[in-house]
C-alpha cells in the first residue's frame, strides 16, 4: 500500500512540475530537462537583483501594457531648452538629444512593443519627433546607391526578430535594426541618469543595423558578438560588413561591468581605413537604505578609445608619410543619488573628448555643414572642416534633477555647459542664414555661421514610458 501512495505521489509531482514548466512563456531562459526525475528550471538572465538603478537602463519594476504574447512600450519625450548664446535659428548644434532652441520640442515618440511566442522573438518600435530626424542625418551610407534608406528606417528605433534557444541559460539570435549599447547611456532618456549625454555617448552609435547572438552563459554573465552594416549605419560604405560585441557581467546585484568592441571600415571610397573602437564601462551603487531619506547613491565611470588607420590617416601618431594622426578618447563620470522613497533623484558628472581628425564629431548643421546633405547633396559655403588630423578637444559638465511620481513618468530639469577648443556650438548669429530662416537666400550676403566655444543650456523635459 505504502509502494502505491508512493508511486502515485511522485507521478503527481512530475505531472504539477512538467505542466509548470511547459505553461511558463518560452521566451524566458530555461531548461526543461529532467535530473532524477525532477525538472530544474535554469535562472532568468540578470533576474536575480534589481538592476532599475543602473544608469541606461529601464527604471520600471513592471511593465503595465503585459499579455501572454505581447508586451506593449510607449515613450514620449517632450523638452523646452534654451541656449545662453540664444541663436535666432533656433538650431542645437552638437546634440542628438535635441534639436531646437527656445521652443518647445516632441523629441521622440514611440509606440510598439515586444512580442513572444514559444520561443519566438520579436520587437518594434516607431520613432518620431526630432530624433526621426537628428539621428538619421549622420549616417551618409545612405548616399550609395538608389533608394531612400534615410526614410524607409527613419521611423523605426527598434526592429527585429529571431528565435530563442534553450541552450545553457538561454541563447538569442535576432536580425534587424537594435539600439547600441556603446556610450552607456541609452537612446531613450527615460532611462538615463542625465538628459544630455556627455560626449562619449553622444558621439558614438545609437543604433546597428545587421545580426547579434546573445549568448547567456550564466544568469550574470552575457556574451553578445555583432555582424553588422557598420558603425550606426543603415547601407554599408564598403565591401565588408562590421564586427563587435559586448559582454556584461552583473555578479551581484550593486556592480555591474561591461566593454563593447567594434572594428569595420566606414569611411567612403577609403576600404584599406580601418576604424577600432572599445567602450568600456563599470556601474556601482555603494549606498542602498530605503528607510533614510537618501535612499541610494551609485556612479558609473566609462573610458573610450579608438582610432582609424589606413588610406591617409595614422591612429594614435603621425607619421609624415602614412598620415596624421585620427582616433578618439574620452571619458565620462556620473554620481546619482535617489531620495524621497524614490520620488527625487540628483545627478552630477561630465565627461572628456579628444578625437584628431573629427571622424566622429556631431557636425553642425546649415551654412557650416561639411559633408554633401542626403537629399540635396549641399555642402555649407563656410563648412566645419572635417580634415585628418584637424583638432577637436571638448568637455561638459551638468547638473540634473529629477522628479519621479511613479516609475512611469519622470519631470527633468538640468543645466549643462559645454566647451570646445574650437568655434563648434551655435551662437546667437546661428548657423542658417541672416535672419535664421532657410528660405532666405544666402547669394549676395555676408552671412557667416555664428559658431562659438561653448554653451550653457538649461534644459526641461517631460518623460513618460508604459
Amino acid at each position: 500500500m505504502k509502494k502505491l501512495l508512493l508511486s502515485l505521489l511522485l507521478g503527481i509531482v512530475l505531472t504539477t512540475a512538467y505542466s509548470q514548466d511547459h505553461a511558463t512563456p518560452l521566451n524566458l531562459k530555461k531548461d526543461s530537462t529532467t535530473v532524477k526525475d525532477t525538472v530544474k528550471t535554469k535562472a532568468e538572465p540578470f533576474a536575480f537583483g534589481d538592476f532599475t538603478w543602473l544608469n541606461g537602463n529601464d527604471r520600471r519594476h513592471k511593465a503595465l501594457l503585459d499579455t501572454k504574447y505581447f508586451t506593449g512600450r510607449f515613450l514620449l519625450d517632450f523638452n523646452y531648452t534654451a541656449s545662453n548664446n540664444n541663436p535666432i535659428d533656433h538650431t542645437v548644434v552638437g546634440s542628438t538629444a535635441l534639436a531646437r532652441d527656445h521652443e518647445f520640442e516632441i523629441s521622440t515618440v514611440a509606440f510598439g512593443g515586444d512580442f513572444h511566442y514559444d520561443n519566438i522573438r520579436a520587437s518594434v518600435l516607431t520613432q518620431f519627433g526630432t530624433r526621426a530626424t537628428v539621428v538619421p542625418r549622420n549616417d551618409f551610407s545612405v548616399t550609395r546607391g538608389q533608394f531612400d534608406l534615410s526614410t524607409a528606417y527613419r521611423y523605426l528605433s527598434e526592429a527585429n526578430a529571431g528565435y530563442h534557444f534553450n541552450v545553457l541559460n538561454g541563447i538569442n539570435v535576432d536580425a534587424g535594426i537594435f539600439m547600441s549599447y556603446i556610450g552607456l547611456f541609452s537612446y531613450y532618456n527615460a532611462e538615463n541618469w542625465a538628459y544630455q549625454p556627455s560626449f562619449t555617448s553622444d558621439n558614438t552609435p545609437w543604433f546597428f543595423n545587421g545580426i547579434r547572438v546573445q549568448i547567456f552563459v550564466s544568469d550574470k554573465l552575457k556574451i553578445e558578438p555583432w555582424l553588422i552594416n557598420g558603425w550606426q549605419s543603415y547601407g554599408m560604405f564598403n565591401s565588408r560588413p562590421g564586427i563587435g560585441g559586448q559582454i556584461l557581467w552583473r555578479p551581484v546585484e550593486w556592480f555591474q561591468a561591461l566593454t563593447n568592441n567594434y572594428y569595420g571600415a566606414d569611411t567612403q571610397d577609403k576600404p584599406g581605413r580601418k576604424r577600432f573602437h572599445t567602450d568600456n564601462s563599470i556601474e556601482v551603487r555603494y549606498y542602498k537604505n530605503k528607510n533614510t531619506f537618501v535612499n541610494s547613491a551609485a556612479f558609473s565611470i566609462t573610458g573610450d578609445l579608438g582610432d582609424e588607420k589606413g588610406d591617409g590617416v595614422n591612429g594614435f601618431s603621425s607619421d609624415p608619410v602614412k598620415g596624421p594622426a585620427q582616433y578618439f578618447a574620452s571619458g565620462m563620470i556620473y554620481h546619482r543619488m535617489v531620495m524621497n522613497h524614490g520620488h527625487l533623484g540628483w545627478t552630477i558628472g561630465g565627461g572628456i573628448m579628444n578625437n584628431p581628425g573629427r571622424y566622429l564629431v556631431l557636425y553642425p548643421t546649415g551654412d557650416a555643414n561639411p559633408i554633401p546633405a542626403v537629399n540635396t547633396g549641399a555642402i555649407g559655403t563656410h563648412p566645419f572642416t572635417a580634415n585628418p588630423g584637424d583638432k577637436f578637444k571638448a568637455y561638459d559638465y551638468s547638473t540634473t534633477v529629477d522628479l519621479m511620481p511613479n516609475d512611469y513618468l519622470t519631470f527633468r530639469m538640468e543645466v549643462v555647459h559645454r566647451h570646445a577648443n574650437v568655434p563648434y556650438f551655435a551662437g546667437h548669429g546661428g548657423v542658417t542664414s541672416p535672419d535664421g530662416y532657410n528660405t532666405t537666400p544666402l547669394a549676395g550676403t555676408d552671412f557667416v555661421p555664428d559658431l562659438v566655444n561653448s554653451e550653457t543650456r538649461f534644459i526641461a523635459a517631460l518623460l513618460v514610458r508604459f
